[in-house]
């Protein structure tokens, strides 16, 4: 299959929030073109992309994954569902071997365990040592192997066949999302998902200084002879105009689907539902960091999607300056800053012929976008497009 990518561009006004913090509970920052900008790490977004998949129900819950380390107790869970017999100890040592058999390491945490100990309760079940991402027919797969094995586990798994079983079911039917974002597993290599997607720290287009919010709470209990706060407290904040990008690989999200696609399926209609669930997710998603208290609820101002068959191009270097807001605010001069980078680099480098181009837009101080690309009228329409843009190129031979 010949390499192509769709490219998403977003600008994003966010008001006075805190979607992503550090390790002091400040708005994470960088320093690009010489002057701090907020930034928006590309963990917190991915996360949040990967949430509203579920969240709107973008995707049937059998085609996403979970990512957990108590990978025993989950898997228990669905042996319990396949056979009523198997419950309780029976069920969770069936699945602490069939997890095992698949090449996954798990332990009993030494902090829970001493828990237990201290408290006089039951053994805690076994965690995998770090997080694994499984989809939901690779866990249902696993269970279902471990009913197989009831009468006796231990000596099944030590037929070589069964164990490679265990592996293989690691290893296919990948989940949308573990298709999209890959999965990484140090110990068993061989079941490493290599990312379909990329996605940049989001940061701020202009120049941006963290403030801080002093706070106070009042006691309802407090009479009158009682005066002052019952707390108080800081958190600090910014407010910005973000862009935004991320890089989905078409041919490695099909790649990454094929061994989980359904019988009854043409390979472009399962990849078609990825890529317009992730395009939707990631334009509309928004971490949800200090969200109660900011109530920062927006969506980008401006959407440019370029399906194209050369490479990958961001256009941040379009914000190295940064933009100064001379003209009462940011998203006006960024849209300018856009609708002259994103030809002039296209033109320079030779940009194939067959990109497309497509662009949302919000308002009047997007205007200048307009000549770009095909102008979509509404997200649903221009989803739609993009789907069956992939869905066509999927579909010619090479």
């Amino acid at each position: 299959m010949n390499r192509f990518y769709l490219d998403v561009h977003a600008l994003q006004t966010v008001p006075p929030s805190n979607l992503n913090r550090d390790d002091t509970g400040a708005p994470k920052s960088a320093v690009y073109g010489g002057v701090p900008r907020a930034r928006v790490s590309s963990q917190a977004w991915k996360r949040a992309t990967r949430a509203y998949f579920e969240d709107e129900q973008l995707l049937d819950p059998s085609e996403l994954g979970v990512r957990t380390k108590k990978i025993v107790e989950v898997v228990a869970a669905r042996i319990e569902t396949a056979d009523a017999s198997l419950a309780g100890t029976a069920a969770q040592d069936l699945a602490a071997d069939v997890v095992q058999a698949a090449g996954l390491k798990v332990e009993v945490p030494k902090r829970k365990a001493d828990a237990a100990s201290k408290s006089g309760g039951s053994e805690p079940l076994p965690e995998a040592k770090y997080l694994m991402f499984l989809s939901s027919r690779q866990l249902d797969g696993l269970a279902e192997l471990a009913v197989e094995s009831a009468q006796d586990s231990k000596t099944f798994f030590k037929d070589k066949k069964n164990k490679d079983r265990a592996k293989q079911l690691a290893d296919t039917r990948h989940s949308v999302d573990i298709a999209l974002f890959g999965r990484m597993v140090a110990d068993v290599t061989d079941i490493n998902v290599d990312a379909a997607v990329q996605v940049a720290h989001a940061i701020s287009v202009h120049r941006v200084e963290n403030e801080s919010d002093y706070y106070t709470a009042v006691d309802d209990k407090n009479t009158d002879a009682e005066p002052g706060a019952g707390m108080i407290g800081t958190v600090d904040f910014n407010s910005a105009t973000l862009y935004r990008y991320a890089a989905l690989g078409i041919h490695q999200l099909a790649a990454n689907l094929g061994q989980g696609l359904r019988e009854d399926e043409p390979v472009a209609t399962p990849v078609r539902r990825a890529v317009e669930a992730f395009t939707r997710s990631f334009i509309e998603s928004l971490p949800k960091g200090k969200i109660n208290t900011f109530g920062n609820h927006t969506l980008p101002e401006a959407v440019v999607v370029k399906l194209r068959t050369t490479r990958p191009i961001s256009f941040v270097s379009a914000f190295e300056e940064a933009v100064r807001g001379d003209q009462g605010g940011h998203v006006r001069e960024a849209v300018e800053r856009l609708a002259e980078y994103i030809p002039d680099i296209e033109r320079k480098y030779g940009d194939d012929t067959t990109t497309l181009t497509w662009i949302l837009r919000i308002g009047p101080n997007t205007h200048k976008l307009s000549g770009i690309g095909t102008e979509a009228e509404t997200l649903s329409d221009l989803l739609t497009a993009v789907g069956q843009a992939v869905a066509e190129r999927l579909e010619t031979p090479a």
